[in-house]
């Protein structure tokens, strides 16, 4: 079986065939550099972009792969979460081309897709469940206990922003622009991670004298962390903020990776046999790969084009899940929020 997968959630107009044993043939992910000025995704522009760009998106992923639609046995797309009028685009464009065919069709939940690219053999897997696995991106931090194929549940969720939103912000409030990941880890390189103890990080939970609302969760809270930030930026005067800048992306990138390594670990302690996963943006962060590394665990990490939003990830999910043959996916319709992995 041959998959088609389309995945428009935000701002990156993704297409990719796959076959049934998670062999990709095509993944083709074009990505929109309006928002930069922006300092983040404008909903309107992206799905602009994308119904601009998604015809030749599936074109080119179809010379790719060396196929045409006459051999594609599965359609599938994301449903859900992410922006409404992106997800439109891609989950009607998805339909039409089923419906056109009469070929069954998956409706596939984006944070479902970050799990089941561990089961990409590109991504060095199959990884089999069980396990827990790590989903951290721009828009969605949790932490899931997998228990095969298509089954899982959520043991931890953010309360408030995603791990990506906590990077994009400190790297804003740095100067560093936007999208500002990579930029704060090239600039927390030359720092120390120790210097500052902000909210998350291990040095802050060792030195705190009173118990916090998330001891003993596994929920993610990275709001205070910014506000942190800002009011360390606030107290250092603009000659020392410009000289100890490393230092504070340092630690600020430090108490991101705590927070998300100490609900790992307890999440581990608890179950899947020492076994984890990671998936999402978040997961091509070096200081992150390296930190999970040293766990003690069988971790298992996909390569950095399969941790961003792609489309092989999506098809990959679909194989999960029974689809639905024509006509009743017909009046499918997106979430923006509320899917579950």
């Amino acid at each position: 079986m041959t998959v088609l997968a389309i995945e428009t959630s935000c701002d990156d107009t993704c297409a990719a065939l796959v076959d049934r044993d998670g062999t990709i043939r095509a993944n083709v992910v074009a990505s929109q550099h309006e928002h930069d000025r922006f300092g983040g995704v404008v909903p309107e522009i992206a799905a602009r972009h994308h119904l601009q760009a998604i015809d030749a998106v599936i074109e080119h992923a179809l010379r790719e792969a060396d196929c045409s639609l006459d051999d594609v046995e599965l359609v599938a797309a994301t449903r859900g979460p992410g922006l409404i009028g992106a997800l439109l685009v891609g989950l009607s464009a998805a339909k039409g081309i089923a419906a056109a065919r009469q070929l069954p069709f998956a409706a596939v939940d984006h944070i479902a897709g970050h799990v089941a690219a561990n089961f990409l053999q590109a991504a060095g897997g199959p990884f089999e469940p069980p396990f827990i696995c790590l989903v951290a991106s721009g828009g969605h931090t949790l932490v899931a206990q997998v228990d095969a194929r298509g089954s899982s549940r959520v043991l931890g969720t953010t309360l408030d922003d995603a791990a990506g939103e906590a990077f994009d912000k400190g790297a804003r409030l740095l100067g560093l622009g936007y999208p500002g990941g990579a930029a704060l880890e090239a600039l927390a390189a030359d720092g120390d991670p120790l210097a500052f103890a902000f909210p998350g990080s291990a040095a802050a939970r060792h030195g705190r004298s009173r118990r916090s609302a998330l001891d003993g969760s596994l929920d993610f809270s990275f709001a205070g962390l910014k506000t942190a930030l800002l009011y360390k930026l606030r107290d250092l005067g603009e000659d020392e903020r410009a000289q100890r800048a490393p230092d504070l992306a340092a630690s600020y990138q430090a108490a991101i990776v705590d927070s998300l390594l100490d609900r790992c670990e307890r999440a581990l302690a608890a179950g899947a046999g020492g076994r984890l996963a990671v998936g999402g943006g978040v997961a091509a962060n070096g200081a992150l790969r390296r930190r999970l590394g040293e766990l003690g665990v069988e971790v298992h990490l996909p390569p950095r084009e399969l941790c961003t939003d792609n489309a092989a990830m999506i098809a990959a999910a679909a194989l999960c899940q029974a689809p639905l043959p024509y006509p009743d996916y017909l009046d499918i319709d997106a979430y923006p929020s509320g899917g579950r992995p």
